[in-house]
């Protein structure tokens, strides 16, 4: 077992590698296949007790969620002040604890798995995908690195639309253990090959349903609206100085406050936080000042800031100015002055403080606070023919949430907008996972993400999951470009993915059925299937 633990944690580190390769950032899909298809490899031929299942399973999610989020070290000892022993301790532990949930699958598999081989890829796929469900969801969920997102490019590109990034994380899975069950004889036989067509054919005709929908079937009403002119401001504050009195504070207001009154943009985006200060804490008039400044003309702005106060509590939030009459709004019709976002899928530790964990963060050396939460599905601000939809930071990790704006399609959003700071985790692929992550739901959702950053990547991903324009991470500057938005004027068939319609509805709860079923289905067939090839009861499986 110690060669098959090595491989095993060198497959989790081609996992964590192939969301962003070090070097280019860019995602590797094929590598992320390798990876579990070393791991499907380690269960199917040492055929291991459940313990040394769950072992092997343990070993390979802890070296890839450690090369995947290795940078939660900068933002606490760096930024946080915490000792280094103690901040690789709290990134180990993180690890080791999300980890639990993969070792349950494959001890569970190793338990479990028929004799039947098509049924045994499928239930290794509904054990990955269920891990997946877990660790994206339980105290609040923590999915960044799931394996779907080495996929925003690649074979299974044309699978989100229709299943999500943990869908395609569990086809994956199960064409890996499918890959290593197969022996000289299988491609003897009919059954091999007619399976084999069949999935060519599912294969293809997903991604031609996809460029059909997105390219060709895509027949508007009535004309869609103009690309929208955008400005997208990133100010590239040090974080170690971004929330000091005589630093970064007066270089973010001097800076943000001069760009948003002179760009001539449609539309003028400020990061999360551009503004440090809550509105009560700004010298008079700054605020009104801006706010004013896009009351009247044909432009709007988007900026990101916390408000609130002590007694109702604070938020994390992005205010929206654009003209109150003007004919952006629809039927040309008046708009509320301010529109406000406020987030609603908060930090552990940075946005809110679990309980029993105070005495962790009093170590910590960072602006920390108990924020309120936005709701799910806040309505969109609009501008321009567009429905922009906002959310902030690592919100867009968490697809279904931004689903549930489309449950309505006459009001789905047409553009997505991300605010970002993450600064906190230096010059680090973390901007770069952060770019596939927000990829991966264009393909979901087949619509633009505009992402306003502090540092990176500030970019412009079309709705097939293509950068089209990037500024240079950090760097002080604007990205000047435009965006086209998608969903205008369009049937509802047309305007919303299978994932975007199921999800708004049940939100993750179909992929939760699903795996749960094949496993129970795999658990009868256990109980009532031979014994194959021979082997004592007490193996955990014989796949022959």
């Amino acid at each position: 077992m110690v060669a098959a633990t090595g491989l095993s944690a060198l497959a989790g580190l081609a996992q964590a590698a192939s969301m962003a390769l070090p070097g280019t950032g860019q995602p590797v899909w094929w590598l992320q296949w390798l990876s579990m298809l070393v791991l499907a490899g380690l269960l199917h031929h040492l055929r291991p007790s459940g313990r040394q299942g769950g072992w092997l399973g343990f070993v390979f999610a802890l070296a890839w969620l450690c090369g995947t989020f290795w940078w939660l070290f900068i933002s606490l000892h760096i930024y946080g002040g915490l000792a280094a022993p103690l901040a690789v301790a709290a990134v180990l532990a993180l690890a080791a604890f999300l980890s639990l949930y993969y070792a349950a699958a494959l001890w569970s598999f190793c338990k479990l798995a028929p004799a039947n081989k098509a049924l045994a890829a499928m239930l290794f796929a509904a054990l990955w995908l269920l891990a997946e469900l877990v660790r994206g969801t339980w105290f609040t969920g923590f999915p960044w690195g799931a394996g779907g997102y080495a996929h925003v490019e690649g074979p299974l590109a044309s699978l989100p639309r229709w299943v999500g990034v943990y869908g395609v994380g569990a086809v994956s899975a199960g064409l890996a253990m499918a890959c290593v069950q197969c022996r000289g004889r299988d491609l003897r036989r009919w059954s091999t090959w007619a399976a084999v067509l069949v999935v060519m054919a599912v294969g293809g005709w997903a991604a031609l349903e996809r460029h059909c929908a997105v390219e060709l079937c895509y027949t508007p009403s009535r004309a869609p609206a103009p690309p929208l002119s955008l400005a997208l401001l990133q100010g590239n504050i040090p974080q170690d100085e971004k929330f000091e009195e005589g630093s970064g504070v007066p270089l973010a207001l001097q800076w943000y406050a001069q760009q948003l009154r002179s760009e001539t943009a449609t539309l003028v985006v400020a990061p999360e936080t551009a503004i440090p200060l809550l509105p009560q804490q700004l010298i008079p008039g700054y605020l009104e000042g801006l706010q004013a400044r896009y009351t009247e003309g044909a432009q709007a702005a988007l900026v990101g800031i916390p408000l609130g106060n002590a007694r109702a509590g604070y938020t994390n939030s992005v205010l929206g100015w654009r003209p109150t009459s003007a004919p952006g709004m629809p039927n040309g019709g008046a708009a509320e002055p301010v529109y406000t976002y406020s987030k609603h899928h908060l930090v552990p530790f940075g946005e809110f403080i679990p309980p029993l964990f105070k005495w962790f963060t009093a170590m910590l050396n960072i602006p920390l606070g108990d924020f309120n939460r936005g709701t799910v599905g806040q309505a969109s601000f609009e501008w321009a023919g567009q429905r922009i939809a906002p959310n902030i930071c690592y919100e867009d990790l968490f697809g279904e949430e931004l689903a549930a704006r489309f449950a309505d399609p006459a009001q789905a959003p047409t553009v997505m907008v991300n605010f970002s700071n993450i600064g906190w985790f230096g010059n680090t692929l973390a901007i770069d996972q952060h770019l596939q992550i927000s990829r991966m739901r264009t393909l979901e959702l087949e619509r633009p993400m505009v992402r306003a950053t502090n540092t990176g990547a500030t970019a412009i991903i079309d709705h097939r999951g293509v950068v089209t324009h990037q500024l240079e991470r950090h760097t002080r500057g604007v990205l000047r470009a435009q965006v086209q938005g998608r969903g205008q004027g369009v049937s509802a068939d047309d305007a919303i993915t299978p994932f975007a319609w199921w999800a708004s509805r049940w939100g993750l709860w179909p992929l939760w059925c699903a795996g749960l079923l094949v496993v129970c289905v795999a658990w009868v067939a256990r109980r009532r299937g031979p014994v194959p090839g021979g082997h004592s009861r007490h193996l955990p499986f014989g796949l022959e």
